[in-house]
């Protein structure tokens, strides 16, 4: 794997380098108050660079508001310690507000954790999102005698039946939240409205990662997979316009949904608002049914 992050402006090597550092001192404060057996002497063994800041193709647009993420891969030596309320959600929390500080880090960071094993496994059963890692990520840090496994590709048959699987499965299941969902905004029930809207775009999403790559991130962030998707395809991009108040309010209803729209009694989202995000989710449908199919149909001509 690549080690250089020389290709990146001398801000971006110093944030990337001080995300590193959070990470680590957040890992070692995590797993120092911990006295259970199975997780003493628990080790962070890798962090990896990997998406657009990796391959060079990174996006800055103050005017569509757009900003690419630092995408990082996580390893540590155990699976328990990939609980992300466990072991990171404190180091997130602090980097959200070096984020807002701005001194330090301007870059949102998109972080996915994973034991050392289950990466490898992945890579033994040809996960594409896996196998891009290892072909075009940086290693930020790195314990040494802890390698990846030798990536093995699958035969284009198999590449073919798993993703007809996946698609029909997440497609089918997004699309039910979605019709569900305008239905009981039909009903005016408009708190489950956006609850299964959040459903059905969280689904549409893992469909994407799924057919395209064969993984999908354990994750109900929307903002992680909204960002983890537009790298993939550019379009979706135009998904969540953001350049007026509505707009931006209207995403972060949505966004919030999963939670608040269940268990907040001070959840609040209008008719015009649901409507407004289901136009959104319909256009995010569309694109991945046609990407999708583009995808299957291809493999279908190597397999």
């Amino acid at each position: 794997m690549k080690t250089s992050i020389n290709h990146l402006p001398d801000t971006k090597q110093h944030e990337l380098a001080f995300v590193v550092d959070c990470l680590r001192k957040g890992f070692a404060f995590a797993i120092g108050r911990r006295t259970m057996p199975r997780l003493r002497g628990g080790r962070l063994l890798k962090i990896i660079l990997f998406g657009s800041y990796a391959r060079g193709d990174w996006v800055e647009d103050p005017v569509g508001r757009y900003f690419s993420d630092y995408d990082l891969l996580v390893v540590v030596d155990r699976e328990e310690l990939t609980d992300v309320p466990e072991f990171w959600a404190r180091t997130e929390e602090e980097l959200l507000g070096e984020l807002a500080d701005g001194r330090n880090l301007r870059t949102p960071v998109s972080l996915i954790y994973h034991s050392l094993d289950d990466v490898n496994e992945k890579l033994r059963l040809g996960r594409y999102f896996f196998m891009d890692i290892v072909r075009e990520g940086v290693v930020l840090f790195e314990e040494p005698g802890h390698p990846f496994a030798e990536p093995k590709p699958l035969s284009p048959a198999e590449a073919l039946k798993e993703t007809e699987e996946y698609f029909e499965e997440w497609f089918e299941s997004a699309t039910t939240f979605f019709e569900t969902s305008i239905d009981l905004r039909s009903k005016q029930r408009p708190k489950e409205a956006a609850f299964l809207l959040h459903q059905a775009t969280e689904r549409f999403y893992h469909c994407l990662f799924l057919v395209q790559t064969l993984y999908s991130p354990k994750t109900h962030n929307l903002n992680q997979l909204r960002q983890l998707a537009e790298g993939i395809e550019p379009r979706l991009k135009d998904v969540w316009p953001r350049s007026t108040n509505c707009e931006r309010r209207s995403y972060d209803l949505l966004r919030d949904a999963y939670v608040k729209a269940r268990y907040s009694r001070q959840y609040r989202i209008s008719d015009e608002q649901l409507r407004w995000l289901a136009d959104r989710v319909g256009m995010l449908q569309a694109i991945v049914r046609e990407l999708s199919e583009a995808r299957i149909a291809k493999r279908a001509e190597a397999a």
